[in-house]
């Protein structure tokens, strides 16, 4: 069933740093307002980020947004999102979106980690959830479910999703908010080192 227009849904984003990965939830309504934030981090090439947002959606406490959008699976340098356990700790439907298709993380991870961090993230990529094209009205994303099927993720993505954008509004939201706190942080000496990285997600 889609999303009346007062449905909400929680959007995690990151902006990734050389050190951390500055996260955001923020709960925002289908009829595009926001109305709440709350932040959290993981560390950059570790294996936290699960933790981290399972911690920020127990701080947020919104059992009233019915879905949970995550942008990617992978900030901070392949630190992986167990979208299990999240859909666990959440206990509400899990949708895990990126924004342009790609050969997986295989082969990345096998070329920048060895022995058992390798092991580790090997494991928690391989039980993720397929990842499965969609298309809405001239936009196509590429999704990863849990607790809900591919069809009705799609029409939660479409209420979500203005006119004029190429990705829900609760994902651009949180990704603007975790980037302006990101950056604040760095301005007033809460991060030790200036960021070199890009913002958008990569593969999930």
């Amino acid at each position: 069933m889609a999303p009346k227009p007062g449905g909400r849904a929680v959007g995690i984003a990151a902006s990734d740093g050389p050190n951390y990965s500055q996260l955001c939830g923020a709960v925002v309504r289908a009829d595009r307002v926001a109305e709440d934030f709350v932040f959290a981090r993981c560390t950059t090439g570790g294996s936290d980020a699960t933790a981290a947002c399972c911690e920020l959606l127990g701080r947020l406490d919104r059992p009233d947004a019915r879905w949970l959008l995550v942008a990617g699976v992978a900030p901070a340098w392949f630190n992986l999102i167990d979208l299990s356990d999240l859909h666990a700790a959440a206990d509400r439907p899990v949708i895990a979106v990126s924004f342009e298709d790609s050969d997986g993380l295989e082969a990345p991870l096998r070329e920048q980690f060895s022995g058992e961090a390798l092991q580790q993230r090997l494991a928690t990529y391989r039980e993720l959830p397929p990842r499965e094209p969609v298309v809405i009205d001239d936009t196509e994303l590429w999704i990863r479910t849990v607790g809900i099927d591919t069809a009705d993720a799609t029409d939660v993505l479409r209420a979500f999703l203005p006119d004029d954008s190429d990705r829900p509004e609760p994902l651009r939201v949180a990704q603007r908010a975790a980037r302006a706190g990101r950056q604040q942080a760095e301005r007033f000496g809460w991060a030790t080192t200036d960021d070199a990285t890009a913002d958008e997600p990569t593969d999930s």
